[in-house]
Formats: structure tokens, C-alpha cells, sequence
């Protein structure tokens, strides 16, 4: 006897979720843990921002990136484990000076992903561009803090239905059309059996 199968109304078949998997990303049995989560992580990309708004080598000159990005070459380049690609990309912004721009799009963007997180509007695309600066910084050789804050951001990225429910995005999701629309659906996911 096969397995019952679920397909949603368009005959496109539903794989289900583990249970634990569910009850994590698809209940608010847990949003308080996202809450948690997002306002500890939203509370560390803000300080880290707030910091470079307020200095004229970030919002300004850009000196501050460009003597980090050279900090991150010579350290790159200097390391048999390091991916010596990342160091070429980082030159060429030093060479095209990028720094100049590039400082103020990150300390700007550090505070938009922390402010993001705590007050909890569109966690999942504030997870994803945390995530992404802390993926970045971890290439470019800084460690610190921020392989934690990598996972706790893809944490956040996987519960994104469920990661604002105690935020904004408990009104901006339904106002969008996902995931806690008001309006009951019309289509409903049908099960069904297959004998052998």
C-alpha cells in the first residue's frame, strides 16, 4: 500500500513538514522565541550601525572601510584557508574606490535590518541582509560575533511566517496577502489515497 499523498487544489503535490519543523515555522506556538531572537539580533545590528552613523570615517570619507577592506586583503592573502577570490573582489572595490559610497550603504543598512528586526516588520528580508553582511564579514576574515549571528539570522529567515506574529508583520503579512488573511480560503489542500 503506497503512502496517502496531499495535493493542493491545482493537482501540485504537498510534501508536509517533519512535525517539529511545523511547529516551529508554520504555528505561533514558538513566536515568542522568534521575538526573542529578532529583538537580540535586530538590538546588535542597530548598536553596530548606530556607531557608524555617528562617525564622519563611515558617513563621510569612507576611510573607515577602506583601512578595513585593507586590513581584510592583507589578512586574506596571508592565509592558506582563506578564499583568496573574496581578497581579489575587495581590492578591485578599494581600486574603483567603492569605499566612498560603500561605507554609508552599510552603516545605513545595519540600522534599517535592526530596526527591521525589533520592531518586527518584514523579518525574513531583515534576516536575509543581516545574514548576508554577516556572511560577508566572516569572507573578509572577522570571525567575532558573527557566525552566531549568521545562524540566529537564518533561524529567523526559516520562521519568517512566524518570526513578526508579536510585531508588525502580524498586520503587514495579511495586508500583502500572506500568511494570516482574514478571508477564509476558498481552496482548501485535499487528501487523497493511491492503491497498488
Amino acid at each position: 500500500m503506497a503512502q496517502p499523498t496531499m495535493t493542493s487544489a491545482k493537482g501540485e503535490i504537498v510534501l508536509p513538514d517533519p512535525p517539529v519543523a511545523h511547529v516551529l515555522f508554520s504555528t505561533t506556538r514558538f513566536a515568542w522565541l522568534f521575538t526573542v531572537i529578532r529583538i537580540f539580533l535586530g538590538w546588535q545590528w542597530l548598536e553596530a550601525g548606530w556607531g557608524k552613523v555617528n562617525n564622519p570615517a563611515w558617513m563621510e570619507t569612507g576611510d573607515a572601510l577602506k583601512g578595513t577592506w585593507g586590513f581584510a586583503i592583507k589578512g586574506i592573502s596571508e592565509s592558506e584557508h582563506a578564499y583568496q577570490w573574496y581578497g581579489g573582489f575587495l581590492q578591485f572595490l578599494l581600486d574603483i574606490q567603492a569605499y566612498t559610497w560603500f561605507s554609508k550603504l552599510i552603516a545605513v543598512g545595519e540600522v534599517m535590518v535592526g530596526l527591521g528586526l525589533i520592531v518586527g516588520a518584514f523579518v525574513g528580508i531583515a534576516a536575509f541582509f543581516g545574514a548576508f553582511m554577516n556572511w560577508n564579514f566572516i569572507m573578509a576574515g572577522f570571525a567575532s560575533t558573527n557566525g552566531l549571528l549568521l545562524v540566529l539570522a537564518v533561524f529567523l529567515m526559516l520562521g519568517w511566517k512566524v518570526a513578526g506574529y508579536y510585531g508588525l508583520d502580524y498586520y503587514l503579512l495579511p495586508y500583502l496577502g500572506t500568511p494570516w488573511g482574514t478571508k477564509p480560503r476558498t481552496q482548501a489542500v485535499t487528501v487523497g489515497g493511491t492503491a497498488d
